[in-house]
């Protein structure tokens, strides 16, 4: 797909620029994050946190789970979007309306209007936990943004190119702060540093990061 046929828009205040259409939303989750936090609990209830591996048969460092009609998973057999969770045969919990609400304000803060995600893949990273660099391209078209939010324990976001030997910026990221990315910078690579112990007055030593998709 020609990603420049969906150029980003122009941002509005208080976005800083990472890349041509990708930008950090500093502390824009501030107001929903206990909302979001309170949240978690019911949806690991029906869908718990586990830690996936990969094609290669590697042990993921972060646990993750899904809400949404669609959501993300790894195993033997690749990488894939499904609608059932595979380790209970239920469909992913429904993606809370608060959570869209706050998906779409991002993304037309950054630039990037009428975005509405189908799966929210939400990651616990815990003290050593890291994110190798990869693409965000198992997405039936790259039209739509990433939303990706960050609560707890501050992490580096590794922000590279469109070749995984491109050289990636450091980001810090705290809690609160929001990265969306899209247009030319869609299927930059991206990742997170080991996560250093610092606990945070809500999450403890735990750092959650929802990652806001249209998948579908």
């Amino acid at each position: 797909m020609n990603l420049d046929l969906f150029p980003c828009e122009s941002p509005t205040a208080h976005s800083e620029a990472i890349g041509p259409c990708a930008y950090v939303l500093r502390g824009f989750a501030l107001p929903n994050a206990e909302v979001l936090v309170a949240a978690i609990g019911e949806l690991e209830r029906r869908a718990p946190f586990r830690h996936m591996t990969t094609p290669g048969g590697f042990a993921m460092s972060a646990a993750l789970t899904n809400c949404g009609r669609l959501g993300w998973t790894t195993d033997r057999r690749g990488y894939r979007y499904t609608t059932n969770d595979p380790e209970t045969g239920l469909p992913w919990p429904a993606m809370p309306e608060m959570f869209t609400r706050l998906a779409h304000d991002a993304a037309t803060q950054a630039g990037f209007a009428d975005f509405t995600p189908d799966a929210c893949l939400i990651n616990r990273y815990e003290s050593g936990a890291r994110m190798s660099l990869h693409q965000d391209k198992n997405e039936r078209d790259f039209a739509a943004p990433i939303v990706s939010v960050s609560l707890g324990m501050p992490a580096i976001f590794l922000f590279g190119g469109h070749a995984r030997s491109d050289k990636a910026a450091r980001i810090p990221l705290l809690h609160g702060d929001v990265v969306v990315w899209g247009g030319e910078d869609r299927l930059r690579y991206h990742g997170v540093l080991p996560l250093k112990d610092k606990p945070h007055p809500l999450l403890g030593s735990r750092r959650i990061n929802f990652t806001f998709r249209k998948a579908g």
